[in-house]
């Protein structure tokens, strides 16, 4: 369901000037998103409930500057018709404190309403971001594979920061502009029943042309945005470390700058069309705030349409006739707000509603870390990736005895990344189970199982910090002499101690400042500092050179001693003495024993280290069978 979701739109799906001349439409994917995925309602209500007080004072304030404001036109009537030509003196200081302190009110009204709605939004939008990144990181690895890249960081950020607009803009626009629509109307009625009947009839067509106009420069807008969004998404492709890499072993660089250069021309051409849009738009805009007032000013004038009116009565009207085209331009904006803020909250209630592959246990068993012995078994284990025709695994059947070493090879394909997999607990088997000390891992506490089961994989990852950061991750708590055991274990406390820096050097975005054999002496230590009492090596050392994997082989030798560890192995080499290796064959146990068994037995294992041994470097395993 969540891989066929498009992304966020480069502008957010937003509309220009809400409730402010602008003009929105429909778009087709959001209406299509709640059509796929409706969203009740009451769902929605239900997440600011826990503010519902907040909202209600919100809206009452919207209420009461609306109201107030409208007092300020029959304050200048009496102003004009009354205080001055009367020369009544207390009378004009009443009028003329009462518009000041009009205004006052107002404007702290709003400086509060502004505080309090933007306040209850980014409440909101915390409990969202905070409710979506948690529920995510319960998800298996599979959801992440399927998931193109890039749509789980729009989520949580773009479409959750699109969502504050139903408290500070939807909503308030709706309520601030019914309020100040239906009151103006009211109040011009109250001013004259003439000049409002010719104001029924003139602003309509007004506002239909001003919104025709804006919409016309709402598409050119969102063309220029995709245009935008094309040239970003090339300049970050296009001049990243590796689009450069790849650009000059593949010879692409010409074809790029021509693309790049076709789309720079044609964001030409539509900002052109988008500046003259808008001047457009502002010119219609001024004429139809130009001649509204004029064709008032001469019904005004003309005896029979003036019925007596005075020069205060128009001035207040016109002021309020003024002010009654903005809310009804924000009236026929509410729609395409909603529908937009909708499929907003459509998409982020998919994330949320997704139920995770591998659940944690809702009663895990009362398991105390520093008990376990650490013997695992693997009990009629299968496993089929949800796209996957066949069995990655099938009928597997392995115990590791505490404090021992499994090693599994077999051909790329053959399972062996999978069956540790099962153990860490990055999936579930699709029938049979993996224990440890006769316990279901799928019962077992996240946080215990990850301080139980300690994992180096082929693939490293440093995030963008220092080394101690990154080291830190693991325990949080180290000291520095602890810090620096794990990197001498892990052959990479001279390559530290040798950095300007120390500990304190920044890795690098993915850790792109050090080698691929640093980054997996890295984190090699970052797992042993963990002190994890059963160790999962999917091929830690495959990114070493010769004679630092011997070193590192060594030391995860006499680290591994007491503890429960299962290797997984490209390189022969690491396996020779394992306490029992096994071989996998189309996700199935084919073999199984010591090294020496199985170089006697001729049987796959044998076969393997003798298709390595033509081409395998002096030292490996292959090597000295070939000899």
């Amino acid at each position: 369901m969540m891989e066929s979701t498009h992304m966020s739109r480069p502008d957010g799906g937003r509309g220009e000037g809400r409730g402010g001349g602008g003009a929105q439409r429909v778009d087709p994917r959001d209406r299509a998103q709640l059509e796929d995925s409706p969203v009740p309602f009451g769902r929605v209500a239900a997440l600011f409930r826990p503010y519902r007080g907040q909202v209600a004072v919100v809206m009452a304030l919207i209420v009461a500057t609306s109201l107030v404001s409208l007092a300020q036109p029959f304050l200048v009537r009496g102003v004009i018709d009354d205080a001055i030509p009367r020369q009544d003196v207390p009378l004009l200081l009443t009028l003329v404190g009462a518009m000041l302190g009009v205004t006052i009110v107002s404007q702290l009204i709003g400086v509060y309403q502004t505080w309090l709605s933007t306040s209850v939004g980014q409440a909101v939008m915390h409990d969202l971001r905070a409710g979506v990144f948690t529920h995510l990181q319960r998800q298996s690895l599979g959801f992440f594979t399927r998931t193109r890249g890039g749509e789980v960081q729009s989520r949580l950020t773009h479409d959750v920061a699109g969502m504050q607009s139903v408290v500070t803009t939807t909503a308030t626009s709706i309520a601030s502009n019914v309020t100040t629509a239906v009151a103006t109307a009211v109040a011009m009625v109250a001013l004259s029943w003439r000049l409002s009947l010719l104001s029924l009839l003139v602003i309509p067509p007004a506002v239909w042309l001003t919104r025709k106009v804006a919409l016309l420069r709402r598409e050119i807008t969102a063309q220029r945005q995709r245009a935008l969004a094309d040239l970003h998404t090339q300049v970050e492709e296009g001049l990243s470390v590796s689009g450069v890499r790849l650009a000059k072993t593949l010879g692409t660089a010409p074809a790029a700058a021509e693309k790049f250069t076709a789309t720079s021309h044609d964001l030409v051409g539509l900002e052109l069309r988008s500046q003259l849009a808008g001047r457009w738009r502002m010119a219609t805009m001024s004429i139809v705030f130009a001649a509204i007032p004029a064709l008032i000013y001469l019904a005004a004038g003309l005896p029979a349409t003036s019925g007596g009116m005075t020069i205060g009565t128009l001035i207040a009207f016109t002021t309020l006739q003024a002010g009654i085209f903005r809310p009804l331009m924000g009236l026929l904006n509410v729609g395409a707000q909603w529908i937009s803020s909708m499929a907003l909250f459509s998409r982020i209630f998919a994330y949320l509603d997704l139920v995770p592959e591998v659940p944690a246990p809702t009663s895990p068993v009362d398991l105390d870390p520093d008990l376990v012995v650490g013997e695992v078994r693997f009990e009629g284990v299968d496993f089929r990736y949800a796209d996957g025709a066949a069995p990655a695994l099938a009928g597997i059947d392995v115990t590791i005895p505490a404090g021992t070493t499994l090693a599994v090879v077999g051909e790329t394909g053959s399972g062996k990344s999978t069956l540790a997999s099962l153990l860490a607990r990055l999936h579930d088997p699709s029938a049979g189970r993996v224990t440890i000390d006769g316990i279901d891992v799928r019962d077992i506490d996240p946080q215990v199982l990850a301080s139980l089961v300690g994992v180096v994989s082929q693939e490293t990852y440093l995030v963008h910090d220092t080394i101690r950061a990154n080291l830190l991750l693991a325990r949080p708590e180290a000291t520095e002499a602890q810090l620096w055991a794990a990197l001498a274990t892990a052959q990479a406390a001279d390559l530290v101690a040798g950095l300007p820096q120390g500990l304190d050097t920044v890795v690098g975005a993915r850790g792109h400042r050090f080698s691929g054999g640093e980054q997996q002496r890295l984190a090699v230590a970052r797992t042993l500092l963990r002190d994890p009492r059963i160790l999962v090596l999917d091929e830690a050392t495959s990114a070493l050179d010769n004679d630092t994997e011997r070193e590192l082989q060594r030391a995860l030798d006499r680290l591994a001693v007491g503890r429960t560890t299962l290797t997984i192995a490209h390189r022969l080499s690491t396996v020779r003495h394992a306490d029992r290796i096994v071989v996998l064959d189309g996700g199935r146990v084919v073999e199984g024993g010591a090294h020496d068994e199985l170089v006697a037995a001729g049987g796959r294992y044998a076969a393997l280290a003798s298709d390595d041994a033509a081409g395998a470097p002096a030292g490996t395993l292959a090597a000295t069978l070939a000899a």
